[in-house]
């Protein structure tokens, strides 16, 4: 909360850079792995070979990703599956995660990044949170003049886009 807190009031600390994305992501998904192997839960993979550099803050994107992971890991049923791909288009560099059921509403899908906000019904779990993750990754993602939005995934679950833009250092 505290920190939902101090990015709504425009304190939280941004310690910005050049950051491979590339590497802030495949790092993520490795610490990730273990949880989704555990549950039986599949991750796709598909990210860029090449270096994708955006004027970011490492932690901060870290923890973007760690809870969008997270989030996927306890709402997908067992035996799912986690789709995360990441192109570029238009000076910006575009992340999907994909996951399978259960999948939310259209209703539902507009409320996720709202704070305390938890879905009821299938994707909401006894071992749930507070219902601030997704708003803190609202904020963290617009702090970084991106956007980030929650879609119908192929899979029937939820499709998270997050768009950021390209620093300087990033050949399209």
């Amino acid at each position: 909360m505290y920190q939902l807190a101090l990015s709504d009031v425009g304190a939280l600390a941004y310690r910005k850079s050049d950051v491979n994305l590339v590497d802030i992501l495949a790092e993520a998904i490795n610490r990730a792995r273990p949880k989704f192997t555990e549950s039986e839960r599949t991750l796709n993979v598909a990210l860029p070979r090449n270096p994708v550099f955006i004027f970011a803050d490492s932690e901060r994107l870290t923890q973007l990703i760690d809870n969008l992971l997270n989030n996927s890991d306890k709402y997908t049923d067992c035996g799912g599956t986690l789709d995360i791909a990441m192109g570029i288009a238009h000076g910006a560099a575009i992340i999907d995660l994909k996951d399978s059921q259960p999948g939310v509403t259209e209703e539902e899908r507009k409320k996720l990044f709202d704070r305390l906000y938890r879905v009821e019904g299938s994707r909401s779990r006894s071992s749930g949170g507070a219902g601030l993750g997704l708003a803190i990754c609202r904020n963290i993602v617009e702090a970084h003049e991106g956007s980030i939005e929650a879609l119908h995934s192929p899979l029937g679950g939820v499709w998270m886009r997050i768009t950021l833009p390209l620093s300087g250092n990033s050949n399209e």
